[in-house]
């Protein structure tokens, strides 16, 4: 996937001039590929920054001074050593032309200073912003990096809508913050969010997905291969990869990779052989391999265990499906209107419908519901 990067062509995407079928591509590819990514969030706040500029007028005998220069042919200049001797009128143009140029900057870095940045407070050890080590209290500004060491922590003020923790060796960049979305890049390290705002307000990107909030509770930690793993203590996060995503809820973790995208949600009390097994049917390619690991996660699933039944229906293959609903059957009745043969064809609608009867939806995910006996 990443043999060819997609620089040429971020410009062009980043103001919507590509085709549909190039545009669907380069953010297909800019959702997995750090290098790219990077460069691209770098075109964008280049790109934003001189939208920000203001647009100054220049006074009127500016104008009529760069108008007559440019009608009358300049002396020729005089060399003396290094010292170069300009006619007076274009130095003095050049001259004005910096000040309002200088003015300018001026007021745009005055406006910029004025804009929403999130409180950053050190908790611990010597966390920086960029080059600058943080003493108490910083401010994490667009494009802007936080880094800690091996003993530092720091807290991030999520605009006005929750907090996260930074763990040590921890490397998260503010990319967006508006009303309508609040988002950090992880690329390494481990945060804990905790939001107490609508839901789909606070998103985390990460080389391996994208980490969505539904109100909640949460840890996320990337490796240094860009894999990452999700833990939810309250509320629900959902984890999504282009077409591939996993509702997660409290008590639940799931696993992503690179290029790959999230796994199979998972409950965290769930037998180790049950973990691990599923670790193999998601990210293993080998299909011997798989086939022994489902026949592990088919015996030691628990009624509690029916969601991630409910989620391997639609990601193992056609052969293993049948042996996959007749389990979740076993440990959750299929409501009314859900047939086997529907569940097997990937019936949209039964799934759904399966799946609402589960408790998925955000909430409290309760394993009484509808739910068997063993």
């Amino acid at each position: 996937m990443f043999g060819k990067h997609v620089s040429r062509q971020l410009m062009a995407y980043a103001h919507d001039e590509l085709p549909a079928q190039s545009k669907a591509r380069v953010a297909e590819h800019l959702i997995a590929c750090t290098k790219c990514r990077t460069e691209f969030e770098e075109i964008k706040f280049a790109s934003e920054l001189a939208a920000r500029l203001p647009t100054v007028t220049a006074p009127e005998n500016l104008w009529i001074g760069v108008e007559a220069g440019l009608d009358t042919p300049p002396p020729a200049a005089l060399v003396s050593g290094r010292q170069w001797l300009i006619a007076p009128r274009f130095a003095m143009a050049a001259g004005l032309l910096i000040v309002v140029l200088a003015a300018g900057l001026a007021i745009w870095i005055f406006k910029d200073s004025r804009k929403p940045a999130w409180a950053v407070a050190r908790l611990a050890g010597s966390p920086r912003i960029g080059s600058r080590v943080i003493g108490g209290e910083g401010r994490l500004r667009m494009g802007q990096w936080l880094e800690t060491d091996s003993d530092g922590r720091a807290r991030i003020d999520i605009a006005n809508i929750g907090q996260a923790e930074i763990d040590p060796n921890t490397r998260v960049r503010l990319i967006a913050s508006q009303p309508n979305e609040h988002r950090l890049e992880l690329a390494r390290g481990r945060i804990s969010a905790r939001v107490w705002a609508p839901p789909k307000l606070f998103f985390v990107n990460t080389p391996s997905g994208v980490a969505e909030d539904l109100g909640c509770v949460y840890t996320l930690e990337v490796d240094d291969s860009g894999n990452s793993t999700l833990q939810v203590t309250t509320g629900w996060v959902s984890l999504q990869l282009t077409d591939r995503e996993a509702t997660v809820p409290a008590g639940a973790a799931c696993a992503t990779r690179r290029s790959r995208g999230p796994g199979t949600p998972y409950f965290e009390d769930a037998s180790d052989a049950f973990r691990a097994a599923l670790a193999q049917v998601d990210f293993n390619d080998d299909a011997a391999t798989k086939e022994s690991a489902l026949k592990v996660i088919l015996s030691e699933a628990r009624p509690r265990d029916a969601m991630t039944l409910w989620y391997l229906l639609a990601r193992v293959n056609d052969n293993d499906r049948p042996r996959v609903y007749d389990r979740l059957a076993q440990l959750a009745r299929p409501p009314e209107g859900v047939t086997r043969q529907g569940v097997i064809d990937l019936n949209q609608e039964m799934l759904s419908s399966w799946k609402d009867s589960l408790g998925f939806a955000p909430g409290a995910f309760s394993p009484k519901l509808n739910l068997k006996k063993i």
